[in-house]
């Protein structure tokens, strides 16, 4: 069920072509200008805006500051200088880009070149004219500005690899199966007896089980592929899923 996306490169179970995942190219760059650390930090950026932007909001900033200090660190972060300037937190993606906007709007001078130039060069991805609106349905008690992050990040990365598992099974002509047998998957209740699936599908009961089977363990390998973009080394991948886990039980 595997895929050769050049863009989510595998990540092997004892850690082989780890070094080729973003955050670990980036710091192995640091400090120099190299195209491949700067678009694997550009991917980075695009994918995992929004949980800083709730950040930001939860801090008390309205949703225009909030928009124009996200891009505004955007646009600092991907300066071609920033990784020879500044000393990332090993590790983890997740705590360096925290850490390194909580500096940012420390800082009163980049605050307000921040809200100056909305319009830097920031990943063209990140779409800030949905931010207000999900921003709008996250629960309204009181998590702290960390927590609404870390909780953030959290379905943000699940969503990816679920979006990733449904165009694979979209690709093998299989979407309609994906629709059915998805509420199987880690985490989600609700799905119907395998014999009902069996009948909507035009399968067997047993080949449903085995579907349902592999989806779950495919969406484990994403998982883990997934989080390995984000972290240093393969150690961090099941403490990072912990985190992330405990995130969203928080």
């Amino acid at each position: 069920m595997s895929t050769t996306d050049p863009e989510h490169p595998p990540v092997s179970a004892d850690g082989c072509g780890f070094a080729q995942t973003r955050w670990s190219l980036i710091l192995a760059a640091r400090g120099g200008d190299a195209p491949q650390a700067q678009q694997a930090l550009s991917h980075l950026c695009e994918a995992y805006w929004y949980p800083l932007y709730a950040y930001i909001r939860r801090r008390g900033h309205t949703a225009d500051e909030a928009g124009d200090l996200t891009q505004g660190f955007f646009a600092r972060l991907l300066e071609r200088d920033f990784f020879g300037a500044a000393d990332p937190v090993k590790g983890r993606f997740r705590a360096f880009l925290l850490a390194s906007c909580k500096n940012f709007l420390a800082n009163e001078h980049d605050h307000a070149r921040a809200r100056k130039r909305g319009g830097g060069r920031s990943p063209k991805s990140i779409h800030l004219g949905s931010a207000e609106g999900r921003y709008s349905r996250e629960p309204s008690h009181d998590l702290t500005p960390e927590k609404l992050f870390e909780r953030r990040w959290a379905v943000t990365l699940l969503d990816r690899v679920l979006a990733r598992l449904r165009e694979e099974f979209t690709a093998r002509g299989k979407e309609t199966q994906f629709d059915q047998l998805r509420v199987n998957l880690v985490g989600e209740r609700g799905g119907p007896p395998h014999g009902r699936a069996a009948e909507e599908l035009g399968m067997t009961a047993g080949a449903v089980k085995v579907a349902v089977h592999r989806m779950r363990q495919r969406y484990r390998e994403l998982l883990r592929e997934e989080i390995a973009h984000t972290v240093e080394g393969p150690e961090q991948i099941d403490e990072e899923i912990r985190q992330l886990f405990a995130a969203l039980s928080s």
